[in-house]
């Protein structure tokens, strides 16, 4: 089992990034499907300012959403997007990945727990 997996596999759901179980991610994705992207990453890329507009969103909305404009890379991206913004990559469909972030004092989303 790779260092990662076995980091998160007994954290709690909202503890660091990694720390999301499949079914978990799985859940989170069906309560996107609804969701428009509410972020673009551009031509430009990763950039400060899109980092606090994804931020913002996180804080907002907690699970959000990013669409990607003809990325080289989707993969690399979306993991770069979720590592820089302290979110959990839920998955990545097409050009558009899926972040969650809990609310630090407020959470809203309660994630499913498996006994």
């Amino acid at each position: 089992m790779p260092p990662e997996a076995q980091q998160g596999a007994g954290e709690s759901a909202t503890g660091p990034p990694g720390s999301l179980e499949g079914f978990q991610r799985k859940h989170l994705r069906k309560l996107a499907h609804a969701l428009k992207p509410v972020v673009h990453v551009g031509a430009a890329g990763i950039r400060p300012s899109l980092l606090d507009a994804l931020a913002d969103a996180l804080e907002q909305h907690e699970l959000v959403k990013v669409r990607l404009h003809e990325p080289e890379d989707k993969k690399a991206l979306a993991r770069s997007l979720a590592r820089e913004s302290g979110a959990e990559l839920c998955g990545l469909v097409g050009h558009t990945a899926i972040l969650y972030r809990a609310h630090p004092s407020d959470p809203r989303i309660e994630l499913p727990v498996r006994e």
